[in-house]
């Protein structure tokens, strides 16, 4: 499903990432966790396109994308859950929606819409409220959900936890595991969040741009209380 070989990433003359290898087949959940500043936020951007690769290669369904577009990418089904949320606040449930169903026909947009309140019955509830009058939690199922409505094959999801108790975060994981089961693929970057660890079927670790090795239970140890019922998988280098 995607591929990165090599890939060195920044912004101008400031580097960011180096020589990052990463692999997500059809149906996984792969976590990257690391500190504030390690790089997580600009993996994804690279990923989906806002960041050109300053070398390596980026393969998305078989097709070489380094120098892709980002619209372009979307387009292949790329899509992104930012960080903080960022929803429309003067804007209705439904219409943050709506602006996320990029290149959508209308019946598949309808299809998106019955999918996306059917995994967060609370938003169907809430259609005609505007955003900024929603709860943290609520905020970030329409943020994952606004994501969803360009029926991606590949979500990026970055800091889905950011500002949430354990147990919201624990639903919102367990709806993307639930995408996954179906043939979606997630990346999801994180700060070493015990919950991420417990529903991803890969995690790896970033420190200053990098990834590092980890064993699968210096993972546990970061994280010993992951859910039980999760998928288990092992650690990425």
């Amino acid at each position: 499903m995607l591929e990165l070989k090599g890939v060195g990433a920044g912004y101008g003359r400031l580097p960011v990432l180096f020589d990052i290898d990463l692999e997500v087949e059809q149906g996984q959940m792969v976590s990257v966790l690391g500190s504030n500043g390690a790089g997580k936020s600009t993996l994804l951007k690279t990923i989906l396109g806002a960041i050109p690769p300053s070398k390596g290669e980026i393969v998305f369904r078989r097709q070489k994308v380094s120098g892709m577009p980002a619209h372009k990418r979307v387009g292949l089904g790329i899509s992104l859950s930012p960080e903080g949320r960022q929803v429309f606040p003067t804007l209705s449930v439904r219409e943050n929606l709506i602006t996320g169903s990029y290149g959508v026909s209308t019946p598949n947009m309808k299809e998106q819409f019955e999918r996306v309140y059917e995994l967060f019955p609370r938003l169907k509830e809430r259609q005609n409220q505007v955003a900024g009058s929603l709860s943290g939690g609520e905020q970030q199922m329409l943020a994952v959900s606004r994501a969803l409505m360009s029926r991606p094959r590949l979500l990026l999801v970055d800091e889905l936890s950011l500002g949430l108790a354990p147990v919201i975060a624990e639903r919102l994981y367990s709806a993307l595991r639930a995408l996954c089961d179906e043939g979606l693929s997630v990346v999801m970057v994180e700060q070493f969040h015990l919950v991420a660890v417990g529903f991803s079927d890969r995690q790896y670790v970033m420190e200053k741009g990098r990834f590092i090795k980890i064993t699968e239970q210096q993972v546990k140890k970061v994280a010993p209380a992951a859910p039980a019922h999760a998928a288990s998988g092992g650690s990425g280098s």
